[in-house]
């Protein structure tokens, strides 16, 4: 048996990965070791959601090896492709699920991986002993998905306390832009469908009559194809000498960015939560943002 206050962590892939549901989920297992929690990370690595049969076997093996009786939260982007390694240690481990949003929720999937995924998370929650989600909205879609809302817990990322009055004092912060300098535009967001940039270079193609300049912070290889199709919009649309590519940056170089732009856009097709814009208003940076999901 386990002891009383320790847990395993499943998190699919690199825990260090800068995005805001990994940054949650590093900060929940910061927060339980300093309550006095005992913390057992499990990095399971694949091509999550859609793991090969390879990757299922080393999953399968990984989480045989967890102790009885413990706790295990996991994360939604594993756990919702799990369903059969979930249910087949369902009366030994005491699941939690961590959905940040429902896998079958992604934009641009196929019908029939939409449905797959569906059906596989449906799957996976019903042994969860309990399901924690980032937001009221998240809520609702779990609880559409058949869990009763009594086993669903909303909480909510949080925010460090920051001020743009003292910007200087992170390191690598810019010290500000020249008054007369366009208008500086951010979008931080991985760059998948469901993040919208096609989207956002659209509408901005309707104001090449205005200045500004869009600085685009968030991975160009979690889906590559994406990633060159919407820098092939923006060279298309007569945009890319306004737009500005950096890739993933970590929370220094994230902060330097807020602090030298005027204004947050996202244009997401979905969002459980949206970190990056309650972090935006956090620095003081106002945000223009869709009414997708829980925006």
């Amino acid at each position: 048996m386990t002891a009383p206050r320790a847990f395993c962590f499943l998190i699919p892939g690199d825990p260090a990965t800068p995005t805001g549901g990994y940054r949650y989920d590093q900060r929940m297992v910061q927060a339980m070791a300093t309550s006095g929690w005992t913390v057992d990370l499990l990095r399971v690595d694949a091509d999550w959601p859609t793991p090969d049969a390879c990757a299922l076997t080393r999953a399968a093996t990984q989480v045989a090896g967890i102790a009885d009786g413990m706790r295990v939260v996991a994360d939604g982007l594993a756990f919702g492709a799990l369903a059969d390694v979930v249910a087949a240690h369902a009366d030994r481990l005491r699941w939690v699920a961590l959905v940040h949003h429902p896998l079958h929720l992604e934009t641009g999937l196929p019908p029939a991986l939409r449905q797959r995924l569906l059906a596989g998370e449906t799957r996976a929650l019903g042994s969860a002993r309990a399901v924690v989600v980032t937001s009221a909205r998240t809520a609702q879609d779990v609880a559409a998905m058949g869990v009763a809302p009594a086993r669903i817990t909303v909480v909510e990322p949080g925010t460090d306390a920051f001020s743009r009055a003292n910007a200087g004092e992170v390191t690598d912060m810019p010290t500000g832009k020249p008054a007369a300098a366009a208008p500086r535009l951010l979008c931080v967001a991985t760059v998948t469908p469901r993040k919208g940039h096609a989207v956002l270079l659209h509408a901005l193609a309707g104001l090449m009559h205005l200045p500004w300049q869009l600085h685009c912070v968030g991975s160009l290889t979690r889906d590559a194809a994406t990633a060159a199709s919407v820098q092939a919009l923006a060279r298309d649309a007569g945009l890319a000498g306004r737009v500005v590519w950096h890739g993933e940056v970590e929370a220094g170089g994230l902060r330097a960015h807020y602090a030298e732009a005027d204004l947050l856009v996202l244009a997401s097709l979905h969002e459980g939560y949206g970190m990056v814009v309650a972090e935006a208003l956090a620095e003081g940076l106002p945000a223009l943002v869709s009414d997708a999901g829980a925006l």
